[in-house]
């Protein structure tokens, strides 16, 4: 059977993937990233009304494909052309919303396992990510416990790279707020610093717990706490969330066993890689010959 360019990477990286070493040497732990300054977004599912605006704001500003307002019926997943959506929830005739992206976690395993440093903790908290470094392994994708990461396949190369929120970095780093968070009419999502936004929410939260028990914060301390919060009037589970997200032991045990082998690894998967591309042109030649 013939090993795809695609499924040969991922079979070398595995010597490494698991041990993610960021080998630009740009990668901040989890621990330093959780201070006072971390921005975030607030999400209160009480407030959202359904209008999909965050959706198409994100969509414009990131200049993937655009679609028709979505319905709640069949609703879009995430998506290398959708990184944010709305999770809906019927409960009679009623609905309600929760926007779905990443959650930019201070201890995410997409960083841990990441090889090749594409995934890492920005100074303000956030998870960045640097397309131009993924080797499209897809561990990102097989150990995020919200499900989030997508990939995307090259055609030239047949190497899948992966596509995420990136919390507009570039307009938080000029002192705007994501695209999404401007684009809410009804302040159900909210940017600002995390510390003052969890101040609020819990104030929001004992209110709304007056006349509804079941409404609670969520983020908060999940993973270290998420950059994305939630005010949530029912069980996580029932907005598509966990109730106790956490890391995979096999992934944890795998993070600190491969590392010295990184570099190494590394140079077999870009050997391999020429090959198996050589190997399929000369066949490919072959076969033109032959006919």
């Amino acid at each position: 059977m013939d090993l795809s360019r695609r499924a040969f990477c991922k079979v070398c990286a595995g010597f490494v993937a698991l041990g993610p070493l960021g080998l630009s040497g740009a990668k901040v732990s989890a621990s330093e990233t959780s201070k006072q300054s971390d921005v975030a977004m607030l999400v209160d599912v009480t407030r959202c009304i359904g209008c999909w605006w965050c959706y198409a704001a994100c969509k414009k500003y990131n200049n993937v494909p655009e679609t028709i307002k979505p319905d709640p019926e069949q609703p879009p997943d995430l998506s290398p052309d959708t990184w944010t959506t709305l999770y809906p929830v019927k409960t009679g005739n009623t609905w309600s919303f929760r926007k779905h992206a990443c959650m930019h976690c201070t201890d995410a395993a997409c960083v841990r396992v990441c090889p090749t440093g594409a995934l890492s903790y920005d100074e303000s908290g956030f998870v960045k990510y640097e397309r131009d470094k993924c080797s499209g392994c897809g561990y990102c994708r097989e150990y995020c416990p919200f499900d989030v990461p997508r990939l995307e396949t090259e055609a030239v190369s047949g190497v899948g790279l992966m596509s995420k929120c990136t919390f507009c970095m570039d307009r938080v780093k000029d002192g705007s707020q994501p695209a999404c968070a401007e684009a809410c009419p009804t302040g159900a999502i909210k940017f600002g610093n995390r510390q003052e936004l969890l101040e609020e929410a819990k104030q929001r939260v004992a209110g709304l717990q007056e006349t509804d028990e079941k409404v609670r914060l969520y983020g908060e301390h999940e993973l270290g706490g998420l950059h994305v919060l939630y005010i949530l009037d029912d069980a996580p589970e029932v907005y598509g969330l966990p109730e106790n997200p956490g890391f995979p032991v096999l992934a944890s045990v795998q993070e600190n066993l491969f590392k010295p082998y990184a570099w190494a690894a590394w140079g077999v998967v870009a050997l391999g890689l020429a090959l198996n591309v050589m190997i399929a042109r000369a066949r490919q030649r072959r076969k033109k010959e032959v006919n």
